[in-house]
């Protein structure tokens, strides 16, 4: 069988609406499932879709997607909390 070939066309309008909101489910599944690495893997890529987006099309993304996304962000992720896999003693 031969491999997918697939062109990379950057989103735009519905379908990086779409995507964005993906993501961020994606990254709260993994989040849910106390998988940290793939959380946070989705979540980059989730808020740097979501920063292509512009404030009303931002504004179209269901807020409870938007809530989560900014307070894991902020909480978890933040430059200021301890990066993975750094070990305590």
């Amino acid at each position: 069988m031969p491999a997918k070939t697939t062109t990379a066309e950057p989103l735009a309008g519905e379908a990086l609406l779409k995507e964005t909101c993906r993501r961020i489910r994606a990254a709260r599944s993994a989040w849910d499932a106390h998988n940290n690495a793939a959380c946070r893997g989705e979540r980059e890529k989730a808020l740097a879709l979501y920063e292509s987006l512009s404030k009303p099309e931002r504004e179209k993304i269901p807020q409870v997607l938007r809530v989560w996304l900014r307070y894991r962000s902020e909480k978890y992720f933040a430059p200021g909390r301890t990066a993975p896999g750094t070990k305590r003693r």
